[in-house]
């Protein structure tokens, strides 16, 4: 008997077919949320439309300021929903905020399959990719956070970095401290006004990395006010979607 993995096409499935061992298939990204409540426009992590293909979600409950100090009291309940996305049959996991890096070893050593717990995941590929003399800004929700224990999860460290913070502009509280109101434009400029502000004070700059889950959406935005490449959780969700899906290309020599 032939056995198939849950990434093999319909089209391949020719031989006996013995059902994967899940309620559901065909998620391949799992994703692990905070249960938090306020507006998550198209392009946030925690909005499912933002994706061309099926992504999985689990939940988890604490305070946000918890992820962001690393607070022990919560690595399990990560862990569990990571383990739990597994079973489920994700072919691999995201954590849905970047502070998210603090577990980013024990969540690799929980399962067996990748883990991206944070959007700084990227920066070692950034840094390769950029003239050394050149920076990279990264926008984050708790600059304060951002610590070289926090960095070395993801196996960088704070040089060549600039930090900006964001969960501190008021456009931005809604999002930051949880409301169900949201100033869309104000934010959109707010985030444009900082862009322009930071590269004026840091012309070395040659990248922007936002650490925040909820600022994808406003990275078309950065990067009009930069002229800069942008990164964010979407850039590495689809990296690592099509690292785990691969597809067969159709064409003409």
């Amino acid at each position: 008997m032939k056995t198939y993995g849950a990434l093999e096409t319909v089209q391949d499935l020719n031989g006996i077919i013995e059902e994967p061992p899940t309620f559901v298939s065909g998620y391949a990204i799992g994703i692990i949320v905070i249960n938090l409540i306020y507006p998550k426009l198209p392009g946030n992590v925690a909005n499912a439309a933002t994706y061309p293909f099926p992504v999985k979600y689990r939940q988890v409950y604490f305070d946000i300021e918890q992820l962001f100090d690393g607070s022990d009291d919560i690595k399990n309940r990560i862990i569990e929903a990571a383990v739990d996305l597994e079973k489920d049959g994700v072919r691999a996991i995201i954590g849905a905020c970047g502070f998210f890096a603090h577990f980013q070893r024990d969540l690799a050593a929980a399962v067996n399959i990748p883990v991206f717990a944070s959007s700084l995941c990227q920066l070692p590929m950034i840094k390769t990719a950029l003239n050394p003399k050149k920076k990279i800004a990264v926008y984050a929700a708790s600059a304060e956070s951002v610590t070289e224990e926090l960095l070395a999860q993801v196996g960088t460290d704070s040089d060549r970095l600039v930090v900006q913070d964001v969960g501190g502009l008021p456009e931005f509280a809604a999002i930051r401290y949880g409301a169900t109101v949201l100033d869309n434009g104000a934010l959109r400029e707010k985030l444009a006004q900082i862009t322009r502000d930071l590269l004026r004070r840091e012309p070395d700059i040659g990248a922007i990395l936002l650490e925040c889950s909820d600022l994808p959406p406003y990275a078309k935005v950065v990067q009009q006010a930069s002229g800069l490449p942008v990164y964010d959780f979407n850039t590495m969700i689809d990296l690592v979607y099509h690292s785990v899906v691969q597809r067969e290309y159709f064409g003409y020599l």
